[in-house]
């Protein structure tokens, strides 16, 4: 796919007959934070993250400035790559839950095959536009907000040059989730579900619930223990819960 390519593999899983979880990462993350729970759904899983622009092995490219420019990006990889699975799931955390979502959406409007299931990780309804400016905050302000969420090791920030860029991302980032706006009654056709962690700070289960007028198909919502970034710490309880939605898919496809 070339140094532009958008879809990182982070797991073992076979391509034949193995499910495929395509992950969407939060604001400033890239597409090797969803590796843990990679390694712990296993071979039975093809595990792709999605690598923005601005980062990592792309850092040379520019920052992308809206939802819609992700869905943009990463479209045509998912076109291509669905005809090639035995089914497949979208998960987004924070951020990334609007971009998985948004591209949901495209791909169900140009009836691609749908997802089996949407996840939707740490983040408020789409209906509901963003009240922070956290794309404002000063290089200080931005630094202690980063510290206050847990997602960035506190030794990278104390690096200059990694400094230099970990806010250059981050405030980037920030700058397309909080100037999203959804379309109004926006839903997908897939099942939707949504989990965040019990302490997370900017998502409630009351936010969680509200995800559920943007899906026409089945809806649940869950919590593990945990802050904004719980998933590593509950690695095991997320790939049981992905584990058991991939085999309601396919029991469903075999009675369908």
């Amino acid at each position: 796919m070339g140094n532009a390519s958008w879809l990182r593999s982070l797991s073992a899983g076979s391509e034949d007959g193995a499910h495929t979880l395509i992950c969407f990462p939060h604001a400033g993350g890239s597409a090797i934070s969803f590796g843990p729970l990679a390694r712990t759904l296993g071979s039975q899983f093809r595990v792709l993250g999605v690598q923005y622009p601005g980062r990592q092995d792309r850092r040379h490219e520019p920052l992308l400035g809206s939802v819609a420019d992700l869905v943009e990006g990463v479209l045509p990889e998912i076109r291509e790559l669905i005809p090639q699975t035995a089914g497949y799931s979208l998960f987004g955390h924070s951020m990334g839950a609007a971009v998985a979502f948004e591209t949901c959406r495209r791909l169900e409007h140009d009836q691609a095959m749908s997802p089996a299931t949407l996840f939707v990780s740490g983040r408020i309804p789409p209906a509901r536009k963003d009240s922070h400016s956290v794309h404002r905050y000063s290089d200080q302000e931005l630094i202690r907000h980063l510290l206050d969420f847990g997602g960035t090791p506190a030794a990278l920030l104390e690096d200059p040059d990694f400094r230099s860029i970990i806010l250059s991302v981050t405030r980037g980032d920030y700058r397309v989730i909080e100037t999203y706006t959804c379309a109004p009654g926006a839903a997908v056709e897939c099942p939707l579900v949504a989990l965040a962690g019990d302490r997370d700070p900017v998502t409630s289960g009351a936010d969680l619930k509200e995800w559920q007028t943007h899906t026409t198909g089945p809806f649940t919502q869950t919590s593990f223990p945990g802050g904004h970034f719980y998933i590593d710490a509950n690695s095991r309880g997320v790939a049981e819960l992905i584990i058991e939605e991939s085999q309601r898919d396919q029991r469903e496809c075999n009675h369908g």
